[in-house]
C-alpha cells in the first residue's frame, strides 16, 4: 500500500539545523528541511515523519529569506555538491560556526573551551585540486522535464552522481569548484566521445566504455588527467589519449586505468602512464610534495596551508618532541612540522602514500622522517617504540568515520602529552573526543571551512593529558 504524500504549506524556517539542512515547527514538532534558509516560507514535501520530528524538502516558495543571494551555477537545485550558494558566504561561516559549537557540546559530552572564530575560506569558487566525473548512459532528469510527460530517450551524460541516486548522473556543463580548466577538458572529452560514438558506462547492465575521468590540478599548474575504461581497447584509448593531449596541452601527467569491476574504486587496479612523469608536484607553504594518481592530498590547497598552521600551533612544538602523524596520506602535516620536532613518525594503510611519503621527505631534505604502511594499533608496539620512541605529540587526521575504537584505545595506552586531532566530520570527531575524555582534556577548538557553499566543517581540536 502506498503511503500517503503529506505536504506541509507555508511552514517558517526558523533556524539553520545541521548538515545543511534548517527547521521548522509545527505544534511543537520539529521538521527538518531539506533547500531553504531561515526566514523562507516554504511548501515542504514530508519525506519521514516520526513521531516527535520530521524531515522534508522544500517544493514551493511562498516568500523567500532576506539572507538569500542569487546562486551562480547553472545546475544549482540538482546538483548536490555546492547546496548553499543561495547563502552570502558569511552567513555560510555563521551556520558552520553554530553546528560545530553544538554538535561538539552534543555528543563530546564533555567540558569544552570556547570555540575559536571559523576561518574562512579566501577562495571560494574554483578551490579544489581534484574532481572525479562519471560517465553514463543514464542521464538525470529534472522534475520539470518529468512533469511534461514527454518520452525522453535514455541518454549519456557525464558528470556528477544525482543526491541519492546510484544509477543516475547529472550532465555538468559547467563546474566552479575548480579552475576553467576542468569544465574545457570534461567538455572536450564529451564531444570527442559524441563524435566517435563511444559508448558510457551501463552502472545496470555493467557494460560501456567510459566510466570515469578524475583531475587533479595543483597549484603549480601541473595537471593530471586520469581516463578509466570499462574495458582495455588500445585503439581507441590511444586516439582518445592523443587527441585529448593535443587539444589541452596543459595536461602534464596523462594515465589511463582500465576498471572491469562493479564499483568505481581504483585503490586496487594499476593506473597506466600514457604521457608526462606520473605524478603532479604540489606546494604548501615552504614545502613541495608528490602527488601520485591513487594518493590522498587535502583537495583545498590553500586552506590547507592554514590548517596545518593550526595543527603546528596546537603541536606548540620546541624542536624535541617525537611527533607521531597518524593517517599521514603523503606525509604533509608531518613533513609542514618536522623542522619544529625531533623525529617525525608517519603512518597510514595505504602503501602508495606512504610511497610518496618518503619521497617527500627526501624532496624536502628532510632526514628525520619516517613512514610506515600499516595499522596503527599493529605497528605500535614496545619493539617499535624501543627503536624509534613514544610520541610526545599525536597528529590524527581519520577520514569522516573517525577513529576506529581500538585505536583509541591506542591512544589511551600509549598517553602521548598532546592529541592534535584533524577532522572533517565532527559528530565522529565529537564521539572520539568523549571516548578520549577518560584520559584527555580539550584545551582548543578551531573550525575551518575547507569547503564553501557545502555543510562540511574542518575542525582541529587540541587535547592534553590530564595531570
Amino acid at each position: 500500500m502506498k503511503r500517503k504524500k503529506i505536504i506541509l504549506k507555508n511552514l517558517s524556517i526558523t533556524d539553520y539545523a545541521s548538515e545543511g539542512k534548517s527547521l521548522g515547527r509545527v505544534e511543537g514538532k520539529v521538521i527538518f528541511v531539506e533547500g531553504a534558509v531561515p526566514g523562507d516560507v516554504a511548501d515542504i514535501f514530508i519525506t519521514k515523519n516520526k513521531k516527535d520530528w520530521a524531515e522534508g524538502k522544500a517544493i514551493n516558495f511562498t516568500e523567500y529569506s532576506k539572507e538569500r543571494t542569487d546562486p551562480f551555477c547553472i545546475h544549482f537545485g540538482i546538483c548536490g555538491g555546492c547546496k548553499w550558494q543561495m547563502l552570502p558566504y558569511e552567513k555560510q561561516l555563521q551556520y558552520k560556526q553554530q553546528e560545530a559549537e553544538q554538535v561538539l557540546k552534543r555528543i563530546g559530552k564533555t567540558e569544552l573551551p570556547d570555540v575559536l572564530p571559523i576561518i574562512g575560506s579566501d577562495n571560494i569558487i574554483y578551490y579544489r585540486n581534484k574532481l572525479d566525473f562519471t560517465f553514463s548512459n543514464r542521464r538525470y532528469l529534472t522534475n520539470e522535464e518529468i512533469n511534461k510527460s514527454l518520452q525522453i530517450p535514455q541518454e549519456n551524460a557525464l558528470g556528477y552522481h544525482a543526491p541519492g541516486i546510484f544509477d543516475k548522473i547529472i550532465d555538468i556543463k559547467e563546474c566552479w569548484l575548480m579552475d576553467e580548466i576542468n569544465n574545457l577538458i570534461r567538455n572536450t572529452i564529451r564531444g570527442y566521445a559524441i563524435e566517435k560514438k563511444l559508448s558510457y558506462y551501463d552502472i545496470k547492465e555493467h557494460t560501456g566504455f567510459l566510466r570515469n575521468i578524475i583531475l587533479r590540478y595543483s597549484s603549480t599548474a601541473e595537471l593530471m588527467v586520469n581516463m578509466v575504461f570499462g574495458y582495455d581497447d588500445k585503439t581507441e584509448i590511444k586516439n582518445l589519449l592523443s587527441f585529448l593531449l593535443e587539444k589541452i596541452p596543459a595536461i602534464t601527467t596523462l594515465l589511463y586505468t582500465i576498471n572491469p569491476k562493479w564499483n568505481d574504486s581504483i585503490n586496487d587496479l594499476d593506473p597506466r602512464l600514457f604521457s608526462g612523469k606520473c605524478y603532479i608536484t604540489e606546494r604548501i607553504g615552504e614545502f613541495k610534495f608528490k602527488i601520485s594518481p591513487k594518493s590522498f592530498f587535502q583537495t583545498n590547497t590553500r586552506q590547507a596551508l592554514k590548517l596545518y598552521e593550526v595543527a603546528k600551533s596546537f603541536a606548540c612544538l620546541t624542536g624535541n618532541e617525537i611527533v607521531y602523524d597518524l593517517y599521514c596520506g603523503t606525509g604533509s602535516i608531518g613533513i609542514f612540522l618536522s623542522k619544529s620536532a625531533k623525529k617525525i613518525i608517519g603512518v597510514d594503510l595505504i602503501e602508495e602514500s606512504i610511497k610518496d611519503a618518503k619521497e617527500n621527505a627526501v624532496l624536502n631534505n628532510i632526514e628525520h622522517a619516517h613512514f610506515f604502511a600499516g595499522d596503527v594499533i599493529k605497528i605500535c608496539n614496545e619493539d617499535f617504540f624501543a627503536e624509534y620512541g613514544k610520541p610526545d605529540v599525536v597528529i590524527t587526521d581519520p577520514p569522516r568515520v573517525g577513529m576506529h575504537e581500538n585505536l583509541i584505545s591506542k591512544l589511551l595506552e600509549i598517553e602521548a602529552l598532546k592529541i592534535v586531532y584533524v577532522s572533517c566530520n565532527v559528530a565522529t570527531q565529537a564521539r572520539d573526543i568523549n571516548l578520549l575524555a577518560r584520559k584527555y582534556a580539550v584545551k582548543k577548538i578551531q573550525p575551518l571551512d575547507m569547503f564553501p557553499h557545502t555543510h562540511h566543517i574542518e575542525c582541529v581540536v587540541l587535547l592534553e593529558l590530564k595531570q
